[in-house]
């Protein structure tokens, strides 16, 4: 399966949020909290994105927030998950904001999920709890270049 990884535009934007309410993990307990606004925003003015095809179809999506050098989001459709675009999704969106001249990226993601292990499995350091359902890790960059 051809797989391409591209920045997003706000074309894209109804399929992202498509994705967001697919996933099986890390459910929104309000759809509401992310609007189509703050997608947009994410796209350029407040950061980047990034969109997975695989066949013609996007599959997944990330972004990055430049103001605090985090992953505000990184979602696959359940059905493409184990095929990479995670992963390559997770490091364009690190890259860049390594490419901004931030010494380490942050995010957040609930505990004890398979997201939970699979930032692990990236390299990153799993840190402490951010409240009562989400873990904070890192990512600093000296780390990154040598994977």
């Amino acid at each position: 399966m051809n797989t391409i990884f591209r920045q997003a535009v706000e074309a894209d934007v109804p399929v992202i949020m498509q994705i967001r309410l697919a996933v099986k993990e890390n459910v929104l307990s309000n759809p509401a909290r992310v609007t189509v606004q703050m997608c947009v925003d994410y796209l350029d003015v407040l950061g980047r994105g990034w969109v997975a095809e695989m066949d013609g179809r996007i599959v997944g999506f990330s972004y990055a927030a430049k103001e605090d050098s985090s992953i505000w989001a990184l979602f696959v459709l359940p059905e493409y998950e184990g095929r990479g675009a995670g992963k390559r999704l997770l490091e364009l969106a690190a890259a860049w904001l390594f490419s901004l001249g931030n010494d380490k990226v942050s995010l957040g993601t609930q505990a004890h999920t398979r997201a939970d292990a699979f930032y692990l499995a990236q390299g990153w350091q799993r840190g402490d709890m951010l409240n009562h359902i989400e873990v904070g890790y890192t990512l600093h960059k000296r780390n990154a270049e040598a994977a």
